[in-house]
């Protein structure tokens, strides 16, 4: 097991250099003066040219991969003060720097996101355990009706529903908000409560037809047949050795969807006006402030590796002949 850690570990460091490498040189050789864009429109030639030089774009372009790559993991000297590791950059708009926004913004994409995961697996996942379980039968028919039709919602178009309905026109729960979770529990949830529910709906849907499919081909398996054979109870059978076998599938796509989730919630802080890592990375590109952007992507990329590396440990540990590939 550790050795199949180490090798996903090596991995993953070695398409985080390339990503690293792939964005600066996608952005820094593009033909913009990004000490003008810092600067603004009317700024002397002078005030650029010091802009310039604090920023370190008067420097040959290795010189600058090298302080921007070395930066994230030994931190970097500014003008404006020390950088610590992991160092991204200093805004253009703010002057800020960029971990500190991203750091600013992430706790509620992450509440966001976990919030919401929690209730849709819960809710999805039971679901479609009990349509496998009551195949064929008018249970299943309704849990399966009704994910057809929740699974075709979106958030953009759901969201504002809620919001008139339970906020604006009877005035039942109040606009979504954040507050961090140290301060004011009760707040918090009750401030992630509609966008948890607009999530829920839409993925409750996608997870109640995947777990149900997969949990009717596991049952047909030749191993759950031969338990049924040796005279092993229902419901041993079905959570013992159909449901094991069944987990793969779902644990992708549960990795999938929470590193679409955590590297740019866009919609879902869009539509309920929040200030989270999706709604940062869109006013950095709308205002053209690249060290923003780049520190976003990457800031993503690195959770995206991450969870990819948990799911890996997860198909080990739910399938064993995962160690051995």
């Amino acid at each position: 097991m550790l050795q199949f850690l180490i090798r996903r570990l090596i991995g993953a460091f070695v398409i985080m250099f390339l990503i690293g490498a792939f964005t600066f040189f996608l952005f820094y050789t593009i033909p913009q003066d990004f000490a003008q864009l810092s600067c603004g429109k009317n700024c002397s030639p002078e005030n650029i040219a010091v802009i310039r030089e604090n920023l370190g774009l008067d420097k040959p372009i290795t010189t600058q991969f090298w302080e921007f790559m070395s930066g994230i993991v030994l931190g970097r000297d500014f003008p404006v003060g020390h950088c610590s590791a992991p160092c991204l950059g200093v805004s253009f708009q703010s002057g800020e720097f960029v971990w500190d926004s991203i750091v600013d913004s992430f706790p509620l994409t992450l509440s966001l996101t976990i919030g919401g995961l929690v209730i849709f697996l819960v809710l999805g996942l039971g679901a479609g355990l009990l349509a496998a379980w009551k195949r064929g039968t008018a249970v299943d028919k309704a849990v399966s009706g009704a994910s057809m039709v929740l699974s075709s919602f979106q958030i953009y178009f759901l969201g504002p529903i809620v919001l008139g309905i339970f906020v604006y026109s009877t005035g039942w729960m109040e606009s979504p908000s954040y507050v961090p979770i140290t301060e004011d529990p009760v707040g918090w949830f009750m401030g992630m409560l509609i966008p948890w529910a607009v999530m829920a709906t839409i993925f409750t849907a996608q997870y109640t037809r995947m777990a149900r499919s997969t949990m009717i081909e596991q049952l047909s398996e030749e191993h759950v047949r031969t338990a049924r054979a040796k005279g092993m109870k229902q419901r041993y059978v079905f959570f013992r050795y159909a449901w094991r076998g069944s987990l793969i599938p779902i644990v992708t796509i549960i990795g999938m969807d929470l590193s679409a989730l955590l590297s740019g919630a866009v919609v879902t802080e869009f539509t309920f006006d929040l200030a989270g890592l999706g709604r940062l990375s869109v006013d950095s590109s709308l205002g053209k402030d690249i060290p923003v952007t780049m520190g976003v992507m990457l800031f993503g990329a690195f959770f995206i590796l991450m969870l990819n590396i948990i799911v890996d440990i997860a198909y080990a540990y739910i399938d064993p002949r995962v160690r051995l590939s």
